[in-house]
């Protein structure tokens, strides 16, 4: 069976991922090597909000971005039925008798979604390939069913525990302090790595507590339980396991010492034995004991990671990695899970990549990637976290989905079914390197939008030696503008005191708004002895030809993190999306 590659070029995806999962010339059948998704699941609202009925008054913003698909209705319903339809016969009779149990509820909507998305992952998986669900308790039990129905019971591996935070107030309930991540593979012939950590001081204190010219070591058994009859049952160095109900049995440890013996395979159970104390690792106790295996601590890769993940702590607000997004994950536990199930090379998919720690981690592991999301917000965070990270530019990787001319920017715009209205607002201002200003990436996928104050975006600049940050006041219009639009946004600058405004719009400015947008004058830059039109318009034709705003050169807009060993930035954009 053949197997196909996607395109040696990392990509990222603009869209909804079960949209761009199901095209084939972007993602064929059986190749991926491994997927992680962290898809939104709720666990920041009331429990209870996930079982009220459609006809109930639950609020539109039940989860980031995915709001409108999580409600029963016409897309849920269509979804349902595809599945029905089209999915083998286990994943529909999965489906349905959850629909039975359920009804028809922002629960079933929800697992109607990722049933259509696990199935369509489950496609571009190869063989060899897993997969890794981060979920909550919300609906991690209803999210192993369906991995079960699509994947197969025999193919579950293991429910990872992390503990995602320290503590957690709960008057009538244990705290809820971890996330489970359902880890799955496509066969039984799959990439496995253990990963191992160094042991604690408390077990090397224990444990170690003996020492040769060789280095620390401790005991281990040479005997396994139960009698037996053939040499493992027979005395050696005057010593019968016989005679306490046992029999020789050397461990793994030991059997590593013994491989350069020749013809090992063939060696009795007392000449295995003889090797090994001859090559000085057998332990004699004191007289009476029975002797021991010498397991060196220098000879040890550290005890193997178990399915409860306690040494990779949350990200604090303090924290150097944290970009600020909402439900960002630490870069070790994304490195830990790519390291595990993959090799150099391969091609990690991340569907739900937010602001891209799993396409970070792949980065840095010499893995290739694939993001998909359905916000030019994250979108733009990833492009700009990779840059600052890796120093990648935009011919490094791909961007799919986004506007390349002038046509494609009017078609976002007026894309009402996917809000095109604030996606073309993200991106525009990605064009600039703008952090968006009064949105709440915890709205639905329609942003709702606060009081903006007639502020879109802000960039933030440092030009003297007080170190106080100033900003570029950024505007975008996609429909209509004129003159008024300028005079409005002079006026939200005086408000701000900003230094500089910037007007971006998809329609070419007309005069009057130039000679309006003149009138303001520029801006005066001491440390760079340099002026700067202090209001400036900018239109979409201007940026794709590469305009870009005119301002001091040392931005601070976004935080810069210490680079990933080959860095990232960008907790500032998410800093003041709530005020």
């Amino acid at each position: 069976m053949s197997i196909t590659t996607p395109a040696q070029k990392n990509i990222l995806y603009y869209g909804d991922n079960l949209d761009i999962l199901r095209k084939p010339e972007y993602f064929p059948s059986q190749s991926i090597d491994l997927i992680y998704l962290d898809p939104p699941f709720n666990s920041d609202q009331d429990y209870n909000m996930f079982w009220k009925d459609e006809s109930g008054r639950t609020s539109d913003a039940q989860i980031t971005v995915f709001g409108d698909t999580w409600h029963w209705g016409p897309t849920a319903e269509k979804t349902f039925s595809y599945i029905i339809q089209h999915g083998t016969h286990r994943v529909a009779q999965t489906i349905d008798a959850l629909r039975r149990i359920l009804g028809t509820n922002q629960m079933m909507a929800y697992l109607v979604m990722m049933t259509a998305r696990l199935v369509e992952l489950h496609r571009t998986l190869k063989p060899t390939g897993s997969l890794y669900l981060h979920c909550d308790s919300t609906a991690s039990h209803y999210l192993k069913i369906l991995l079960d129905s699509v994947f197969g019971p025999e193919h579950f591996r293991n429910e990872i525990v992390w503990k995602r935070t320290s503590a957690h107030s709960s008057a009538k309930r244990w705290g809820p302090i971890h996330d489970t991540i359902l880890f799955y593979t496509k066969s039984d012939t799959y990439t496995w790595k253990p990963q191992r950590t160094s042991y604690s001081p408390e077990h090397l204190k224990s444990s170690y507590r003996l020492e040769d010219e060789r280095g620390v070591y401790s005991s281990m058994d040479l005997t396994g339980a139960g009698k037996r009859t053939g040499a493992s049952g027979q005395p050696w160095r005057g010593f019968d396991p016989t005679s306490i109900g046992r029999h020789w049995s050397i461990s793994k440890e030991g059997m590593k010492q013994l491989n350069e013996q020749e013809n090992v395979h063939k060696m009795s159970s007392q000449q295995k034995l003889d090797a090994l104390d001859q090559a000085g690792y057998i332990h004699w106790p004191s007289k009476g004991e029975r002797p021991r295996f010498k397991k060196y601590l220098n000879n040890e890769s550290g005890v193997t990671l178990q399915d409860i993940i306690l040494d990779i702590s949350p990200l604090s607000s303090q924290a150097k990695e944290r970009l600020g997004y909402p439900t960002q994950k630490p870069l070790a536990l994304l490195e830990r899970i790519i390291l595990a199930s993959s090799n150099p090379g391969d091609v990690v998919l991340d569907p739900f990549c937010g602001c891209g720690t799993a396409i970070a981690a792949a980065q840095k592991l010499g893995r290739r990637w694939i993001g998909v999301d359905i916000t030019h917000l994250s979108v733009a965070m990833q492009k700009y976290r990779l840059q600052d990270q890796f120093d990648l530019k935009a011919g490094d990787y791909q961007v799919i989905g986004e506007p390349k001319d002038m046509a494609g920017a009017r078609a976002m715009s007026k894309d009402s079914e996917n809000d095109g209205r604030y996606q073309f607002q993200w991106w525009a201002l990605s064009l600039v390197r703008a952090k968006p200003f009064g949105q709440s990436t915890q709205g639905t996928r329609k942003g709702k939008k606060g009081a903006d104050q007639g502020v879109d975006g802000l960039i933030l600049f440092q030009d003297d030696e007080s170190g106080r940050a100033k900003e570029v006041l950024v505007q975008v219009k996609s429909g209509k503008v004129g003159p008024k639009d300028i005079r409005d946004l002079r006026g939200a600058m005086e408000r701000r005191k900003s230094e500089i405004g910037v007007f971006i719009t998809l329609d070419a400015p007309t005069r009057e708004m130039e000679t309006e947008a003149a009138v303001a004058g520029d801006y005066i830059s001491q440390a760079f002895e340099r002026s700067y039109p202090r209001l400036q318009i900018l239109s979409i034709e201007q940026l794709f030809k590469g305009a870009d705003v005119k301002m001091p050169s040392h931005q601070t807009t976004f935080k810069k993190a210490e680079r990933v060993k080959s860095g990232a930035r960008t907790k500032e954009l998410f800093d003041e999306m709530m005020l």
